[in-house]
């Protein structure tokens, strides 16, 4: 399953998830466009990434935040950016623009912390937002556990769109994390499921207050378990290319 897009448009421009996407666009750009040689990203990763060797040895710390700006390649990029910019609106609708950017960094931060507790010793550096796209996701789930997000399902050779509801989606995404996490060599590259499962944990634990303040449950049962707003209708439009019958 792979998200596309969501139906809840929010009520304000989310100027900070756009800002966020912009930055973590234009320094992977910097880097890749910058540094001579394979060997010098290795270098530059291990600067700035999170490496939790470097941490338990007393240095290294500003990674914790430079680390959620940095990615390992294009896909890797794109996939954070489409997660970010489907569940970032809403969160930073409802928290407020400087309440989100807060939000964001602390989930990043705590996803880190994650990922360190679980390999002390390990030497590979850890990079990439997902820690914190983690956390807006916790959050999203706690606020709009019942709002529309379409996703691409692919079986072998069978594609196809389905709306459903975002429970389902964030609640399968989390439950891959934790039991993938579970079987995963920690001292080896890969997907930092620690960290993308300590991230989500965090931006949950730290949406609970905003959700008490709302109303709680009472909140869910005014909106329905989906963002205040009017939900987008996407149709498909009529294509303006002629059809050509087929002779037999």
């Amino acid at each position: 399953m792979f998200p596309l897009r969501d139906h809840n448009p929010s009520g304000r421009t989310p100027f900070v998830t756009w800002s966020l996407i912009a930055i973590n666009i234009a320094v992977f750009a910097f880097y890749m466009t910058s540094l001579p040689s394979a060997q010098a990203l290795d270098g530059f990763f291990m600067t700035y990434g999170l490496v939790p060797a470097r941490i338990s040895s007393g240095e290294g710390y500003g990674s914790f935040v430079t680390s959620m700006f940095l990615h390992g390649g294009f896909m890797h990029l794109a996939g954070n950016m489409l997660f970010l910019w489907i569940f970032g609106d809403n969160m930073e609708d409802e928290m407020g623009h400087g309440r989100f950017l807060g939000f964001y960094l602390a989930s990043g931060v705590a996803a880190a912390l994650a990922q360190y507790v679980a390999a002390p010793g390990s030497m590979v550096p850890m990079v990439g937002a997902s820690g914190a796209i983690a956390g807006v996701m916790g959050g999203y789930l706690l606020l709009f556990p019942k709002a529309r997000v379409d996703i691409l399902f692919i079986f072998i050779v069978f594609f196809k769109v389905i709306p459903v509801p975002a429970w389902i989606m964030l609640g399968i995404w989390f439950g891959l994390q934790f039991v993938n996490g579970l079987g995963a060599d920690m001292n080896a590259g890969g997907v930092a499921y620690w960290a993308h499962a300590g991230g989500f944990i965090a931006g949950f634990a730290l949406t609970l207050p905003l959700f008490r303040r709302l109303g709680g449950t009472a909140f869910w049962d005014r909106t329905h378990g989906h963002p205040d707003h009017p939900p987008a209708e996407y149709r498909l439009t009529r294509s303006n290319v002629p059809q050509v019958r087929r002779r037999r």
